[in-house]
């Protein structure tokens, strides 16, 4: 009996412990909540959530989303299966194994990996960051008027491409200084550039934006939904990521802040972020990719931990189309609109949202998918006009090759057959 309540005793403590070590947590990232603008909206969620949807976002029906960094030059990938496929069939290594080129510098950790023997036999032992030269070499031949009117053609209302991905490499002469990769940025002001062309053609400009994940501040190598889920960031990234979006929002103005996979503070200090850039883009847009931090996650960060949750995992997935329901992020309490990937909702929705996908497996260029790897046009036109009908829109990633931004044939003829049939079918 003594035994019994001194574990019950034990528990309780613990609970307590936890409780209060994260209600300090909070109250300490809270104290870094601060607003550089002054307007109508303030760092809380009721202002937010007055934040009306834009009329040009409500109309639009098309957009075109670009993944595009150092990861284009190797532009390789394992395809044959979707990554809830590798969730349900092996998970252990899915992260390492999955078809998305664009997790090239986490995957070539893994030597085990497909992409720890491509770079092997290509790259030998050359590190990541090397592709910066071959990256940067192809930027003479980096046309973005080009990629603007090619976007125009194909009927695109807005595009969204991608500033900082995992990788951690910032596609603009950033300002803030990664303290773990001080010169992983480009010296030339791709994102400035792109913004002009594109508005020059009346298209709308967005940023993609990794906040969850930096593999530049998290050395450890991702394999499993727990580690890519619970790895810990510090407060270096932390200060690190509100720093560099408040710089791209102050630069660059983005119609849409899109930001990915969850965020890295508390709410407060997100609340204040989103109140600037409400303040000074008044029509801007957000998604609904900004889990934020919490202790119960930090809490989560300790390898046995991790490995509950992916032993956890590993029985739920096993259950028919369970990973398929990952594709559509938890609701969050404030965002704009909805972002399902490679899925769509079947039924009208109250909250805009919007389908995103590659044409092919993957949404980086990955050399190994060829036209039968891609999604056919009728096929990416019946997701728009499904999308169209029921108040969403179609996002479609495009993967340009190298620093040279190269959109392939294959994926070119999927825009232009959008384009024509927009042009046929306008409107809602």
């Amino acid at each position: 009996m003594r035994k019994l309540l001194r574990f019950v005793a034990l528990v309780i403590v613990l609970v307590l412990a936890f409780v209060i070590s994260s209600k300090v947590w909070t109250w300490q990232d809270d104290r870094k909540a601060t607003m550089t603008t002054t307007g109508p909206y303030t760092a809380d969620l009721e202002s937010l959530n007055k934040h009306p949807l834009p009329k040009w976002f409500q109309d639009a029906t098309f957009g075109v989303m670009i993944h595009w960094g150092l990861y284009s030059v190797p532009g390789f990938a394992p395809k044959g299966k979707t990554f809830p496929q590798l969730l349900a069939s092996e998970y252990g290594h899915a992260m390492t194994h999955n078809p998305y080129a664009e997790d090239y510098a986490n995957a070539v950790k893994d030597p085990d990996s497909p992409t720890g023997t491509y770079h092997r036999e290509h790259y030998g032992d050359a590190p990541y960051s090397d592709f910066t030269k071959q990256f940067d070499a192809g930027l003479a031949k980096w046309d973005p008027n080009r990629w603007a009117a090619q976007f125009k053609a194909a009927g695109a209302s807005y595009i969204v491409v991608t500033a900082k991905y995992a990788d951690g490499y910032s596609m603009w002469p950033t300002e803030v200084r990664n303290p773990h990769a001080p010169d992983f940025h480009a010296k030339r002001d791709l994102m400035g550039e792109l913004a002009t062309a594109v508005r020059k053609q009346g298209l709308k400009f967005g940023v993609y934006y990794s906040g969850g994940v930096d593999w530049t501040f998290q050395k450890k190598t991702v394999k499993t939904l727990g580690d890519y889920s619970f790895l810990h960031y510090g407060e270096d990234y932390r200060q690190y990521a509100v720093a560099q979006l408040r710089e791209l929002i102050a630069k660059y103005k983005p119609d849409i802040l899109w930001n990915d996979i969850s965020w890295p503070t508390g709410s407060k200090r997100l609340y204040a972020v989103m109140a600037d850039y409400y303040n000074t883009v008044p029509d801007g847009v957000v998604d609904d990719r900004w889990g934020t931090a919490s202790f119960g996650r930090q809490f989560m960060s300790p390898k046995p931990m991790r490995w509950g949750f992916d032993l956890l995992m590993r029985g739920l997935l096993k259950i028919p189309d369970a990973a398929d329901s990952i594709s559509t992020p938890r609701e969050v309490p404030h965002s704009d609109f909805r972002t399902p990937e490679y899925v769509g909702f079947d039924t009208p929705q109250t909250k805009f949202w919007q389908q995103d996908r590659g044409i092919g497996g993957s949404f980086g260029y990955n050399r190994e998918e060829t036209e039968a790897d891609y999604a056919k046009s009728s096929d990416l036109i019946t997701a728009l006009a499904k999308a169209r009908a029921n108040n969403g829109a179609l996002l479609l990633n495009v993967g340009p090759s190298g620093g040279e931004g190269e959109i392939v044939p294959a994926q070119l003829s999927r825009l232009n057959d959008i384009g024509a049939w927009l042009k046929k079918n306008p409107g809602r």
